[in-house]
């Protein structure tokens, strides 16, 4: 059954102390959701608390922060299990805790590799497994997985962060024909490059990336909440022209894509040498 008002749901949110995860928190208080805010930086996710409820004073649904390390099983398990002794229901589940470190293959450790799994895919393969048999029970409940553009198109530079971002596109994808008929839904969130801490890092990678960012966190959040209501599947919002034709290509000829990104990637390293010389 899909969630067609806001107003007294259970909203988990993980990475809830700033970006994306903070903008829908917003939204989801001013709409009267109880919300519960989980996030790794116990000093972030405090200010988190103050500035909602600040901003949202005469807001009903209540908030509560819960300091939590997606990438320990057992602190997600309790995360979960919190929520629903404290508010007996479990709604909606949003992972959008990650990192996006990049670079140079041959620089990128094993290391960061797996730091970056642990995080953005394994983060929300242990939110599914602590909320589902809540929402099991409930028959309904709705998750909403954080990917990126980076999971329908291959970055040169980004390779480790591409591979998690794929993985949540296939899992969400089988998920939902595992999940068919159960009255859970999902939403997986495609979005390009966002006002974010994530790309305010002045970076090598990024700098050669030449990245343009169109789109704050707040409208980010604000199309998420409207795709729930809608119970739509996938939600990519790429504003930029050049991802936007990359991911059109994408869909009908793969080889072509991976070809232009390669060309342009090239191209912008020449300028860049050319520049430096």
């Amino acid at each position: 059954m899909a969630l067609t008002n806001f107003s007294g749901a259970v909203a988990v949110i993980t990475g809830g102390a700033s970006g994306i995860g903070l903008a829908t928190a917003h939204a989801l208080h001013a709409r009267d959701a109880h919300v519960v805010l989980a996030d790794i930086n116990s000093g972030g996710l405090q200010q988190a608390e103050e500035q909602i409820r600040q901003h949202n004073p005469e807001g009903t649904g209540h908030l509560l922060g819960i300091v939590t390390d997606v990438t320990n099983e057992a602190q997600v398990e309790a995360l979960m299990r919190q929520t629903v002794e404290r508010h007996g229901r479990l709604d909606l589940v949003m992972t959008s805790a990650g990192l996006g470190h990049g670079g140079p293959i041959d620089l990128f450790t094993a290391h960061e590799m797996q730091t970056l799994m642990n995080v953005n895919f394994m983060g929300t393969y242990h939110c599914v497994r602590a909320a589902l048999p809540t929402m099991r029970q409930q028959g309904a409940g709705h998750f909403v997985f954080l990917s990126s553009v980076a999971g329908k198109l291959g970055a040169p530079l980004i390779s480790g962060y591409c591979a998690t971002k794929w993985a949540i596109r296939g899992f969400s994808s089988a998920l939902r024909a595992e999940l068919h008929g159960t009255g859970i839904g999902i939403t997986t969130v495609y979005p390009a490059w966002v006002d974010t801490p994530m790309t305010q890092m002045e970076t090598d990678a990024l700098r050669l990336l030449n990245v343009e960012v169109l789109l704050t966190a707040d409208q980010v959040a604000a199309e998420i909440l409207q795709a729930v209501l809608e119970d739509r599947r996938d939600l990519t919002l790429a504003p930029n022209p050049d991802i936007a034709l990359i991911i059109e290509i994408m869909k009908e000829d793969p080889d072509k894509a991976e070809q232009l990104a390669g060309a342009a990637f090239q191209q912008r390293l020449e300028q860049m040498s050319g520049q430096q010389a």
